[in-house]
């Protein structure tokens, strides 16, 4: 993207009004009879409220303001741990409140971690993949069909790559769109996280 274009000269960005302080209001500090001209906060009680002050006991104000005075630690570690997602209220992830242990629930998480490491559970439970056209197609391009687990279509096709590699020929190239197909076959399988 270049940022020196011309179109970027036309984008304009509108400043939103400040709230100023009332006209002809004077100062909060008490004794002090200066137009009250800059607003600050009254404090974490009274979100919205604001003093109105002049120049010089506005920088006072500031300096001694403490937006968490009067909050214990414990309150301050509860407010930067929400500040962290903005105040919002979240839940926890991953957890389902009264899942059952044990049963059907068992069986499926189990087979999530065999699937994912690729490991068939000696019990004979094998779990059944599910294939697309496209990934059907690839498979049959390595010479395999839809109960192919990850270990065999790798296994296969290691297979394949030494079977039509040119070098592995003798430098004759015939098998070499063969090869073309194995290796694009692979990558698509590989490009879905079935492989």
């Amino acid at each position: 993207m270049n940022l020196n274009s011309r179109l970027f000269d036309r984008i304009r960005i509108r400043q939103a009004p400040q709230e100023a302080a009332p006209p002809g209001s004077k100062c909060d500090h008490p004794g002090c009879l200066s137009p009250g001209v800059f607003r600050a906060p009254k404090g974490r009680d009274r979100e919205g409220e604001y003093f109105c002050f002049c120049i010089e006991h506005v920088r006072e104000y500031n300096a001694t303001y403490d937006y968490f005075r009067g909050m214990d630690d414990e309150a301050l570690a509860r407010y930067q741990k929400d500040a962290v997602v903005g105040h919002r209220p979240t839940w926890s992830m991953g957890a389902r409140s009264g899942a059952r242990v044990g049963g059907d629930e068992t069986i499926f998480a189990e087979a999530r971690v065999w699937r994912r490491r690729g490991v068939r559970p000696q019990g004979g439970f094998k779990p059944e993949p599910r294939y697309n056209a496209l990934a059907l197609r690839a498979l049959e391009r390595l010479e395999l069909d839809e109960r192919a687990d990850r270990i065999a279509i790798k296994t296969r096709y290691k297979e394949l790559v030494k079977r039509f590699h040119p070098d592995a020929n003798g430098g004759d190239r015939s098998t070499e769109e063969k090869l073309r197909e194995i290796i694009q076959a692979y990558n698509y399988l590989k490009s879905n996280r079935l492989v």
